[in-house]
């Protein structure tokens, strides 16, 4: 018994909330490890959708307890949103519990994250403007205020007071911009926000801890991907926490050794938001075709994805720093009209073959990718129900994921509903 880490490995949006709603069933606690509302899960259970944002994918199960552990920023009108919106559809939500050391987000923090984008110009990250990286700077810099500093009023606004004396005059001369007004942030987190939000405090590392040492099962779940994390990705094209299956640990406060497997989710082919390096990206109509039919548009934002072929350089990488014990792949069926697949195996750089992937940023924005090409099967496989049933030349396109990426490929996605996934370890 002990603790499963689901881990993106590319650059986010591989439908990590779909296999961890599946691995889910055999657990009692999904736990939230890092990022903010900057990150999007879509879950179809019956036809209908639920876009989670900071609320575990467990919420769906009713016999998991969803932690929003300490990693994570919660910006708590949008918690409550997002509760508010479970419960109308008729989700217990009940037994959601937000550590007490989570740290908060606030339109200060939004309005930051706006101006240091706007200012970057032609160097902009692509930030969701969502506040999660000034929130994540006030929790490093010492400043950030925290779930549990809610429930002591006194606490909360000296802790304010501190963050506003030095943000208003930077507001006021920086940027030209009014400052935020403490009286108006406090009568709303108390009068709106706390009595919503006690009941779900809690002590996490008590709670986690206590079903670890009871022999049950815990998933810990994170946002974005190995390629967006800030210490292991494209930086500084890169989110503000850590992703990788290390900042599992940090953002539960559960230690390696209660560990035993990792799993890493991938799409079938590769996307990305925002700017920085992207050596497989397509431009043609074939991006075009992946872009509709995967209907790859930000959960969040809206934003149009940008497509490539799928990378085996990256995903080498991903299971290095992840130590992955094997790969899910979600949406094989977006590849099914296609005549040929292309993927990645190496790149090319100055004529010589690189199979590893590049610590060097220049290196990394000039590669060439080195592709394999293999046949499409062009078939519908949004039926299929067994991995017997999968056409010759898409299970041949797995096995070869497998072979060139080091590791098994497990789970299998063919579709967005609950039930449209192959275990094609069977």
């Amino acid at each position: 018994m002990g603790a499963t880490v689901i881990v993106g490995t590319q650059w986010g949006d591989e439908g990590k909330g779909k296999f961890t709603d599946l691995l889910a069933r055999d657990m009692t606690q999904v736990v939230r490890f890092q990022g903010g509302h900057n990150a999007g899960h879509t879950i179809v259970v019956e036809g209908e959708s639920f876009a989670l944002q900071l609320v575990p994918s467990g919420i769906l199960y009713p016999h998991i307890t969803p932690v929003i552990g300490n990693g994570v920023v919660v910006d708590p009108g949008v918690l409550l949103a997002e509760v508010a919106m479970l419960q109308s559809k008729g989700v217990d939500t009940s037994t959601l519990r937000v550590s007490g050391n989570a740290h908060l987000i606030f339109p200060y923090h939004q309005s930051l994250d706006a101006l240091h984008e706007r200012h970057l110009g032609k160097n902009k990250l692509g930030t969701t403007k969502r506040g999660i990286g000034p929130a994540y700077a006030d929790k490093s810099m010492r400043t950030g205020l925290r779930v549990q500093d809610v429930l002591d009023e006194k606490i909360f606004r000296a802790k304010l007071e501190v963050v506003l004396h030095q943000l208003n005059p930077v507001m006021n001369r920086v940027y030209n911009k009014l400052g935020f007004e403490i009286d108006e942030i406090v009568e709303r987190v108390m009068t709106e926000y706390r009595p919503a939000l006690e009941p779900m405090v809690t002590d996490a590392i008590s709670l986690v801890h206590g079903a670890l040492e009871g022999g049950e099962d815990i998933l810990l779940e994170g946002a974005q991907a190995t390629f967006l994390d800030l210490d292991h990705g494209t930086y500084p094209y890169v989110t503000s926490s850590n992703p990788t299956a290390g900042g599992a640990c940090v953002g539960s406060g559960v230690g390696p050794r209660y560990i035993d497997r990792v799993v890493g989710v991938a799409k079938a082919y590769i996307t990305r938001v925002g700017a920085g390096p992207f050596p497989t990206e397509l431009f043609d109509d074939i991006g075009d075709h992946i872009v509709d039919v995967g209907h790859e548009y930000g959960t969040n934002t809206g934003r149009r994805r940008r497509p490539g072929w799928f990378d085996c350089v990256m995903m080498r990488y991903a299971r290095r720093v992840n130590s992955l014990s094997e790969l899910g792949i979600t949406k094989l069926d977006v590849l099914d009209q296609l005549d040929s697949i292309k993927v990645c195996v190496g790149y090319e750089h100055d004529g010589e073959r690189i199979d590893d992937f590049p610590y060097h940023q220049t290196v990394l924005h000039n590669v060439t990718p080195i592709y394999e090409e293999l046949p499409g099967w062009r078939t519908d496989l949004t039926g299929i129900t067994d991995r017997s049933e999968l056409p010759a030349a898409a299970a041949d396109y797995l096995t070869f994921i497998e072979e060139h990426c080091g590791m098994p490929v497990r789970l299998v996605g063919v579709g967005p509903g609950r039930e449209q996934v192959l275990d094609f370890a069977a």
